[in-house]
Formats: structure tokens, sequence, C-alpha cells
């Protein structure tokens, strides 16, 4: 018996469909029972860019894998769950053909073209109106009336009286019939999913097997009936002038929310199926990822990791243990890109067990981000304003529990004085709670935050990022004036008045200040 849903057998359709979900459609399942403090939140999700990366790991499925994949990536898993995934992982990439047989047999899932989180895991069920259980009673005085009109002159108004009612319930129950008709269309693609793998034998795929009567049943309640799918436009008909859609709109409503534990672990058992599948496809095509070895809360250990988003990136390396690190380097030496080169490994080390390097050893603790504060015009906010409210929000979040926080240029919103005072108080809070990956041109800061940051810079004067230790000492903002044609008087001026301030900094009571230019004549 075929459980596919009955607009959407795939022998009428040569390709399968590709639909498409928002962002809050996606993350239903997540927030069925997120943990806030140990989930990412949306900035740090926004400033890791792990949107794109998850539509990279979730390419090929259907909203059920993609849900799950996205908890994963937003919640982590725990040491006893992340060995099994690693271990089903291995399983699936040591046997090719059976993974192809299960991506194949999870084909059905991609039918569905809305969530049922929402539904599966939301709250209790709309109670049906008192005069649903009457609803059989308008076909029959529909019947009656008919009968009136063949006899009585005035026959035609009890007709009117009785299409009235029928008709008003078209009108009002019309969307709702409309968004629910979809909704057990997904029903019945998931259904049909769970049911074909119940053809697969093993322990793993058991509950397939041990459900698959009970999603058969299922199926029957909230399918349509073999008698309206034989009979050609018969339902329109019978819809217009006997209501059968809203009966059939209610009747389907309570066996869905009846059978509701039975489809929560079946959407669940599925989805986690679908996501290891997606998993696995994606590793196969992979030649840099390695298994993570999880360590404690300030170990990280990163050998030749790579962001999985750059076309040909450059591999680069890092090891801290208990305290963090001080990045600095030239402009466009790549700092924010390795920001969340080690961001974006840590996340998926913790949701899936590998990570883009060639070899890792990562804490399972939550990341936190600050990378991309703005200016916001409608909000009224600027960006100084910004930047403090995200700082605040880590001061809150941190230590609770320990985590990797990574920030990038702090506090660049207002003057150099104040920014390198500001970021000096809010990082050694945030050194002392968890474990600290700051990059800033301001490097002073490396010299104020010494025994908390490790100074570490990205060196390019190889042609290729190095990070190797140290602070830079030849910055080329001023070098760069060139490139854009300020011409030399512009140029000169700006070296002098570097030269100064370093020197100042150094020995304040024997600098002189620079002379003022020259009016320009």
């Amino acid at each position: 018996m075929s459980l596919l849903p009955d607009d959407f057998q795939p022998a009428a359709r040569s390709e399968l469909p590709s639909h498409f979900f928002t962002p809050e459609e996606i993350g239903r399942l997540h927030r069925a029972d997120a943990d806030p403090c140990t989930s990412l939140d949306d900035q740090t999700w926004q400033d890791l860019l792990l949107e794109s990366c998850e539509d990279k790991l979730a390419l090929g499925s259907s909203i059920f894998g993609r849900q799950m994949l996205h908890r994963r990536l937003r919640a982590g898993i725990g040491d006893a769950e992340c060995a099994s995934l690693g271990a089903r992982l291995r399983g699936l990439l040591a046997d090719p053909a059976r993974l192809d047989a299960l991506d194949t047999a999870l084909r059905p899932l991609r039918y569905a073209d809305t969530e049922l989180a929402g539904l599966l895991f939301g709250g209790e069920p709309p109670q049906a109106p008192s005069w649903a259980r009457l609803l059989w009673t308008l076909p029959v005085l529909l019947l009656g009336s008919l009968a009136l009109l063949a006899t009585q002159p005035l026959g035609w108004m009890a007709t009117i009286a009785a299409l009235v009612p029928l008709m008003a319930l078209q009108i009002s129950y019309h969307r709702r019939i409309e968004l629910w008709t979809a909704t057990l269309n997904s029903l019945n693609a998931l259904l049909a999913g769970s049911h074909k793998l119940a053809e697969f034998g093993g322990p793993l795929l058991a509950p397939f097997v041990d459900a698959r009567g009970q999603a058969a049943r299922l199926h029957k309640r909230v399918g349509r009936s073999l008698l309206m799918r034989m009979i050609p436009g018969g339902e329109a008909y019978l819809n217009w002038f006997a209501a059968y859609n809203v009966r059939r709109y209610w009747k389907t409503m309570r066996a869905v929310y009846q059978a509701r534990d039975f489809l929560r672990d079946a959407c669940l058992r599925t989805a986690e199926l679908e996501a290891d599948v997606a998993l696995a496809r994606h590793l196969r095509g992979l030649d840099h990822w390695c298994w993570v070895e999880r360590t404690p809360a300030r170990t990280l250990e990163l050998e030749g990791g790579v962001h999985p988003l750059m076309e040909g990136p450059t591999a680069l390396s890092v090891a801290l243990d208990g305290r963090g690190a001080f990045i600095s380097g030239q402009n466009a030496s790549g700092k924010s890109t390795f920001l969340r080169m080690v961001g974006l490994n840590l996340v998926v080390a913790r949701a899936f067990g590998f990570c883009y390097a060639e070899g890792a050893r990562l804490p399972a603790v939550p990341v936190r981000a600050s990378m991309q504060n703005e200016d916001s015009l409608l909000g009224g906010e600027s960006l100084y304003m910004s930047e403090l409210r995200r700082a605040r929000e880590l001061l809150d979040a941190s230590g609770a529990p320990p985590g990797v926080c990574l920030v990038d240029e702090v506090f660049r919103g207002t003057n150099h004085l104040e920014s390198v005072s500001a970021a000096a108080a809010v990082l050694e809070t945030l050194c002392d709670r968890d474990l600290v990956l700051v990059s800033s041109h301001n490097l002073v800061l490396a010299r104020l935050l010494h025994g908390r940051l490790e100074p570490l810079r990205i060196d390019t004067s190889s042609g290729s990022p190095v990070l190797k230790p140290g602070v830079l000492r030849n910055p080329n903002g001023i070098a760069l004036l060139a490139t854009q044609g300020f011409g030399t008087q512009i140029e000169d001026r700006a070296a002098e008045v570097a030269r100064w301030l370093s020197a100042h900094l150094v020995e304040p009571e024997q600098q002189e200040a620079p002379k003022a230019l020259a009016p320009v004549t």
C-alpha cells in the first residue's frame, strides 16, 4: 500500500520538489525545548554565517532533516549522544550502498511543503464548536428543501435558506482548510517516509518496523477516502452541498491530536535519520575534515583548520590552554575570517563531533560572538550603543555555562582613548569567565590584557596568512593611503603623526607634538 500523499505520487513528477522555508519555520523544532543558556543566540548565528553553513549541510534534505540539523547546531549534543552519532556516521560512511538506499527511502519526506514542529510540539488542540456535531443535518435540510421546491410554489425560499449556511461555511473555512490540507499532505509524507524506512533491517531502524502498522492505520484516518479519489470532481460537490470538507477538517484534526505522541516520535526518529544521512553525504564529499576529541572549556587545539564556506581556504593552526588570544594583523589580513573559522568549527564540533581541520581537540561549549555590530537608523541605535548592548549581553551570558567568546574590533564606535579603556575593562571580565579570542587594531590592548590573552598575529608577508606569536609591528593603514591616490603630502604627514603618537605612548614627557601643517597655497 502506498502511503505517499495523494497529490504527490513520484511517478507523476520527474524531479523532487524544492520547498522554501523561512528561518522562523526551520527553527521551530529547536525552540520547542531550547535552553537559552546553552543555545547559540541570534547574533552569534548571524556573525558566524551559520545559515549558509546550514544550507550546505542540509543540501537535499526535507524540512524534517533540516530542522534537526538546525537544532543540533543551535543547541549542541552531549558526550554520549556525540559518541552515538559518530558511530552511526562511521557506519554510513563505511557502507556507501546503504547510505544511498537510505537516501532514496527518505525521498517521500521532500514532498512535505509545511513544517510540523509547531503542530506536534505546540499547545493544546483547538476545540471544535458545538454545532460541528450537527453538520450532518445541513445536507438533509438541503434535500428536504429540494423536495419542497418541486411541490410548493415558495419552495425556493427553503432551498436558499438551506444553502446559505453551507455557503457561509465554505467562505469562513476556506483558508483554514487550505492550510490544514497542506499540513495533512506533510503528515502523509512523514508517514510515507516512516513506512518506507521500515523495509530496512538492522537495529537502527527497528523502531520504524514496530511503528509500521500504526503509521498505516493513521494514514487511512487522515487520507482521502477511496470513493473521493474515484469520483472526479465529486469532492467539490460534497464540499459545497454537504460541508464534507468542514466535517473532515474537524475529524482529521481530532485524529492527528489523538496520535500526537506517536507522530512526535515518528517526526524525531525520521528527522534524526535524515540528518545523519545528510551529514554522511556531506562528509563523503569532503577532503579536509576530522573527528574531534572533546576537551575542557579552556583548552582549544585546531590543527590546519579551514573555513568551509570559502573557496580554496588557507589552513591555520591555533592552540590555547587556559588563556585566550589577542589577534592582530594588517588590514585585510584575515583576522575576522580567522575568528569565524574558529567559531564555526567550534559550533560544528559541538553539534556533530567533526570539524573542518586536519586534527582538533575542542571544547563542547556555547559560542558567543560580537562581530557585526552596526548603526541602526530605523532602530535609533548608534554603532557605539549597538556595541555596548552586545557587550552587556556577552557579560550577562558569560560563565553560565563557560563558553568561547569571539570579539572582532571591540568598541570601534567611539574615540580611541575611551575605546581602549572600555574594551580593557569589559574584556578583563569576560576573560575571567570565558575563553576569549579578540581581534583589534588597538594594539595597546595586547599589553593591557597580556596576563589574560596570548598575543598572536596573522603574518601575510609570505603571501599566505600564517598565525605567529606576538603583536603586529608593521601596520599598513597609512601605507594603504598610497593605493588610493591620496598623494605624498597626506601620506608623509600621516606617517609623521603616527611616529609621534607611537613614541608619545612610550615616553610622553619627552615627545614634542608635531608642528601643524603649513596652509596650502
